[in-house]
Order: structure tokens, then C-alpha cells, then sequence
């Protein structure tokens, strides 16, 4: 579905654009498009590309994490063609004894665990003011080796 007219479509582009602008260079490295459509579906992430509907959105946003929907979704977009199959990546997965972040994570550890995990490690390295304590010892428990291999990759960004 489209927007009205090009001027309610840049309405609709520029409440997004300030959140994608905010992610790390290493995340928006490989978004060559967005495309944002009306409807309540979900985002998406991959394929050079940012994938937003407008009232999930919008949801989104009102329960407070549309951010962090974004860092997944790039995280698919940037992250998952250079680590979800590396040797490191899998090696790590492997020291964390089948622990993983999320049921999501775990139920679909080659398309998901990266978009999952690398947020959270963001988060601890970056924000971990904002976490819980608790928050951050499970984290740390569940998964040391995987902290490990994403903070080496932040080190390493440009």
C-alpha cells in the first residue's frame, strides 16, 4: 500500500529516519533501501534493507522499543552475512554450553542469534546504565563467549 501523496510519505520517512541515523556505522554499513509500507506487520532486516510498517511502527514506539527493533533488524541487514556462519561466532555459541539469549535465538540459532544477541551486547557495553543488575548477571552468565566475540567486533569498528 502507498502513502496519499509524496508529501505524506515524507512525513511517515522522516519519523523513522532519526532512529536508523542513530545506529553505529557498522549497522547501517550494508542498508542500501528502506521501505516503509502501511499496515501493522512486522519490520524486517536483511537483503541491504530496513523493512518498516507504519503501525507497527508506531506500536512499536509507544511501548518504548522501536530502538531497539532497529538495532535487530540492522543487525540482520549489516551483521548476520560476516558472523551468524563464521567459525567464531559458531565456536562461541558452542563455549556458551546451548545457553542463548532468547527462545527466539534458540529456536533459530543460524538466522536469529546474531539479531538477538548483538543488541543486548550493545546494550551492556554501551548503555549498561540503563539495564538492571539482575538484567546484566543473567546476560553475563547465559552467554560470557558470545560478549566476548561482539565486544571484539566492537573494538573493531570503524
Amino acid at each position: 500500500m502507498r502513502f496519499g501523496s509524496i508529501e505524506d510519505a515524507k512525513v511517515q520517512a522522516e519519523k523513522f529516519a532519526p532512529i536508523i541515523g542513530q545506529l553505529t556505522t557498522e549497522l547501517r554499513k550494508d542498508v542500501q533501501t528502506v521501505w516503509i509500507h502501511k499496515g501493522n506487520e512486522d519490520f524486517g532486516g536483511g537483503n541491504n534493507n530496513l523493512l518498516i510498517h507504519h503501525d507497527r511502527g508506531l506500536e512499536y514506539q509507544k511501548k518504548g522499543f522501536l530502538e531497539e527493533v532497529f538495532l535487530h533488524e540492522a543487525s540482520h541487514t549489516s551483521l548476520d552475512s560476516y558472523h551468524s556462519s563464521s567459525s567464531g561466532w559458531i565456536e562461541a555459541q558452542i563455549a556458551d554450553n546451548g545457553n542463548f539469549i532468547s527462545d527466539y535465538a534458540e529456536e533459530y540459532p543460524q538466522r536469529e542469534d546474531v539479531a538477538e544477541t548483538f543488541p543486548l551486547c550493545f546494550a551492556l557495553k554501551y548503555k549498561r546504565d540503563r539495564l538492571d543488575n539482575g538484567i546484566i548477571q543473567k546476560i553475563e552468565k547465559a552467554i560470557p563467549n558470545r560478549i566476548k566475540y561482539c565486544n571484539n567486533v566492537f573494538e573493531n569498528m570503524n
